[in-house]
């Protein structure tokens, strides 16, 4: 027998954890339902010197107003870095709320201003609706730096599983339409590229819990509205599939070594290097998908948060 690859400290949390490897239209909003659950049910650390409020800013053309949930320091000051934060759920399901534990975490200890983005979900809003939605956020902090006690100059952009994979694409729309300079992009497991589980098949070790081969394939085609892994994938739509990665901010990608967006994510970061942009890259070993949203205080949940903590620390640390 093949000794299990799953690190001891992240074994007994598999009884309890969410699976969305059965997710379809009938079960979506079944499936959101238990994410959620899922998430209220982690034990947190409380923080009192993070105030949260929620709001409103002007969506894309034609489109609702986008709702988002900002985070700032009690002891805040003017000009602190920002980040806009993108939250994970495979584009089809979450809320700023699955993440709400992270964010107050980096603002308590690193004193930004988060404004995390509750992005329209797939099915029923497609390509483009969620990164539109999210540039939407992006631009409109940009453009109310000042009133928003920012530092414009300083803005990082960041997520993690389909928000990481939001957050590369937003990357690369920044970069593009030239409106918004991005310091820098935290990738946080990102969901990548529409082929994973499709027509790219990971080793069997990869993707086996919470986040599968039939669940990537579900939320891709959702989202794309065709079968994922076809030709004219736009890289707006999967980072992996754009072909110019030049120019873009560095970038932070921290990924486990058994979950299902590995391969892609080590690749994707390869083709950063190649392409010139400054990247680190942190493997946890035993780790699967979202292992530190729900194991938060095993040691290694703890080390791969100071890791990107760091970089962070680093990016928006003036020289």
């Amino acid at each position: 027998m093949s000794p299990n690859p799953v690190a001891p400290e992240f074994r007994a949390a598999l009884e309890v954890l969410p699976s969305f490897d059965g997710i379809s239209d009938a079960t979506l909003d079944a499936t959101r339902k238990a994410f959620i659950a899922a998430i209220r049910n982690v034990r947190v650390r409380h923080y009192p010197d993070v105030t949260v409020t929620t709001g409103h800013v002007p969506g894309p053309p034609g489109a609702p107003q986008v709702p988002v949930v900002t985070y700032r320091p009690v002891a805040s000051h003017p000009g602190a870095p920002a980040l806009v934060y993108i939250h994970s759920g495979g584009i089809v399901s979450g809320t700023p709320e699955v993440d709400d534990a992270r964010c107050r975490q980096i603002v308590s200890e690193l004193g930004m201003v988060i404004f995390s983005v509750d992005y329209r979900l797939a099915p029923e809003a497609p390509y483009p609706a969620a990164i539109e939605d999210c540039y939407a956020v992006l631009k409109w902090v940009h453009g109310h730096a000042a009133e928003l006690d920012i530092d414009r100059q300083r803005i990082v952009i960041g997520g993690d599983s389909a928000g990481g994979g939001l957050t590369a694409c937003l990357a690369l729309m920044a970069r593009d339409r030239a409106e918004v300079p991005v310091l820098f992009q935290l990738l946080i497991y990102p969901m990548l590229d529409d082929r994973t589980g499709t027509t790219v098949m990971p080793p069997p070790v990869m993707g086996e819990y919470i986040w599968t081969r039939a669940a990537n394939h579900y939320a891709w085609n959702a989202y794309l509205g065709q079968i994922p892994g076809g030709a004219g994938v736009p890289g707006y739509a999967a980072a992996f599939r754009a072909a110019d990665l030049t120019g873009l901010p560095p970038a932070y990608i921290g990924v486990g070594s058994l979950d299902l967006f590995l391969d892609e994510d080590l690749d994707y970061a390869r083709r950063l290097m190649a392409a010139g942009v400054p990247t680190e890259v942190c493997v946890i070993p035993g780790a699967y998908h979202v292992f530190d949203v729900f194991i938060p205080d095993a040691p290694l949940s703890r080390a791969f948060t100071q890791s990107y903590f760091a970089a962070l620390k680093r990016a928006i640390t003036r020289d």
